[in-house]
């Protein structure tokens, strides 16, 4: 999930930052034609909500890259020729469309015209998200894999290349928000950038994640004086340093948390709503499809974990009573990532070993052992293509239960509690507790 983005990203931030004041000075922005959508956070008494020119808005999203089998983090979609994008595209949005994706989280690279294509095509929404030096950047011409956020040389260059990507995409149709970094505090703490079990903050690493926050606070307030029609949103580790984000960021539009507690966030939504008042979005969270101990595919305890995840958030969505602030969320993730236990070795393989620990999923989580697989956590699985850089898609049970999800609308007037919890309840009954096992040489989509 979170593992070796650092690489995809470090050419993005490259040699970027006083080249791109130059161009800002010089009033060079891209503009793209097309209608881009007022999207606004409405608060009242009752929670949070998302309205997209005016109408309620729901993000049922998911998180979304294109890795072919046998590729690492180097392939890049959009390098390829126009012709071989289009028909990825079609077999990807298609997919998503048809399962109710509304939205997708997408990091920065893709080029606006293809934002603006995805959108006007398929009606989905780009979740724009800038990593904020979380894998590292260029500085006076030195790789810096671990930023020091207080370094006031380095906070310009963050600053400058987030003033980038605003400039380059506030007249993009298609983006629905600015998403800034990707568990950068937990890049506070560990030592590399590859996914390990949850970490805990020690007192040293309070200063670090303080200019973290006070530098996210800045960048926030630049992107409002720029653009004043798209929220902003951080993407935290779940809740830490949750206190410091309440003293530093003083003007944050939306808390974005990626968050992996198994079948329930707990008490996720009532400490955001206590301790910041704004609205919570899921920028991350999931269940892998893998059995750690049973070694073999696990697709029914996906599904339910997914299941309950999404009726947590539908049933904090505004208007139902309970805490009022959940604006959606985007599931981790559509497809899998072969690469992502060992990004330089076995990219033909479909690793089963897993790389960390989380004991919020019961049915496979042993004691001092790992189970949690980076490499299964697509709600489709992939087989392999005659085409080169083509694979087919294997929707998983998670993959039909969401399709049922993103049926209901949890902000429709009509709608109440009672509703959305027997709502889940039959699509468990449904899809996961009397449907047969999807199998491996299920067909799939096929890519042309």
């Amino acid at each position: 999930m979170h593992s070796e983005y650092y690489k995809l990203v470090r050419p993005l931030a490259t040699g970027l930052a006083f080249s791109l004041i130059l161009m800002i000075g010089l009033g060079i922005t891209q503009c793209t034609s097309g209608h881009v959508a007022s999207v606004k956070v409405v608060s009242d008494s009752t929670g949070h909500k998302l309205t997209v020119d005016g109408a309620d808005y729901f993000v049922k999203g998911m998180n979304w890259d294109y890795y072919p089998i046998g590729t690492n983090y180097s392939f890049i979609l959009w390098e390829q020729p126009d012709a071989f994008i289009l028909k990825v595209l079609d077999q990807e949005m298609s997919s998503m469309q048809a399962m109710g994706v509304n939205a997708i989280r997408q990091y920065v690279g893709v080029p606006p015209r293809w934002v603006k294509h995805i959108y006007e095509t398929y009606g989905i929404f780009t979740i724009l998200n800038h990593p904020f030096a979380r894998y590292g950047m260029e500085i006076d011409g030195k790789w810096v894999a671990n930023v020091d956020y207080g370094d006031e040389t380095t906070r310009e260059h963050v600053l400058a290349n987030v003033i980038s990507m605003v400039e380059q995409f506030r007249y993009v149709p298609g983006v629905l928000m600015w998403l800034l970094g990707n568990e950068n505090n937990y890049g506070l703490i560990w030592e590399s950038a590859a996914t390990m079990d949850m970490p805990e903050a020690q007192a040293k690493d309070y200063q670090k994640a303080r200019d973290l926050y006070s530098l996210f606070n800045e960048a926030i307030r630049i992107i409002h004086i720029r653009d004043n029609h798209r929220p902003v949103a951080i993407a935290n580790g779940d809740a830490q340093f949750i206190d410091l984000i309440a003293q530093e960021i003083e003007n944050l539009d939306i808390f974005g948390t990626n968050s992996y507690r198994g079948a329930s966030f707990e008490n996720l939504f009532e400490v955001v709503r206590e301790k910041l008042g704004v609205p919570l979005l899921f920028t991350e969270f999931g269940a892998d499809a893998y059995h750690a101990t049973e070694m073999r595919e696990d697709q029914s305890s996906q599904a339910r974990y997914l299941l309950d995840n999404w009726g947590e958030i539908y049933k904090n969505a505004k208007g139902h009573g309970v805490s009022g602030n959940s604006i959606g969320g985007c599931t981790f993730q559509f497809s899998d990532g072969w690469w992502k236990s060992g990004p330089d070795d076995n990219l033909d393989i479909h690793d089963p070993h897993a790389s960390w620990a989380n004991g919020g999923y019961l049915e496979d989580f042993v004691h001092g052992e790992n189970n949690m697989n980076e490499e299964w956590f697509g709600v489709c699985g992939k087989e392999a293509s005659e085409t080169e850089y083509r694979y087919n898609l294997l929707p998983r049970k998670a993959y039909y239960v969401l399709q049922q999800v993103h049926e209901l609308n949890p902000l429709s007037a009509e709608i109440t509690l009672e509703n959305i919890e027997t709502y889940f309840a039959q699509i468990r009954h449904s899809l996961i507790d009397t449907m047969s096992a999807v199998s491996e040489d299920t067909p799939g989509m096929s890519a042309p």
